[in-house]
């Protein structure tokens, strides 16, 4: 886990509503203390910067692994 942001758990996650996702700090989204994911408030990126990185990232980490909702949900349809 990360040193500098928090933890939240995914149930307290999936309970906030969108105006209380934009004053979320970015933090580490756990599930019985294991890593998911990390939520990056990009709100303050008024030129983006972050979103561009971020989407960058995230084309890297997508051709090397993972799998999209149509290949998830077909697989639970089986």
């Amino acid at each position: 886990m990360a040193e500098f942001i928090p933890e939240i758990s995914i149930t307290e996650f999936r309970k906030l509503k969108v105006p209380e996702l934009k004053r979320l700090q970015s933090c580490e989204v756990t599930s019985d203390g294991e890593y998911l994911f990390t939520f990056v408030n990009g709100g303050i990126d008024s030129s983006g910067y972050l979103r561009t990185q971020t989407e960058y990232g995230a084309q890297i980490a997508n051709a090397v692994s993972g799998e999209t909702l149509e290949e998830i949900l077909e697989t639970v349809m089986v």
